[in-house]
């Protein structure tokens, strides 16, 4: 692995250790000012994988990203999206 590449594990490491202690962060609010999410992460992850001939299922990324089962998370972590919160998300993606 060169050095940049490194660089860039060591970088995503630090931004899912960042997502990690700012659980009250959710993804909703992600999605809206960022255009990504914790969920994204994972999908991306997969995705990746693939291009080099891996093969990581949705569930294994979502424990790296989460830290912990998805499901668990959401029920820890995750609120409901209020109605402000969905009609700017919706006005993203129409």
């Amino acid at each position: 692995m060169n050095k940049e590449t490194q660089i860039k594990a060591r970088v995503l490491d630090r931004l899912i250790a960042h997502l990690d202690t700012n659980k009250d962060v959710q993804n909703i609010d992600l999605m809206i000012l960022a255009k990504f999410c914790r969920n994204c992460l994972s999908k991306w992850m997969v995705q990746e994988a693939e291009v080099i001939g891996e093969n990581i299922d949705i569930d294994h990324a979502r424990r790296i990203i989460y830290g912990m089962d998805y499901t668990e998370w959401k029920k820890k972590y995750q609120k409901e999206a209020d109605p402000d919160q969905l009609t700017t998300f919706k006005n993203l993606n129409p």
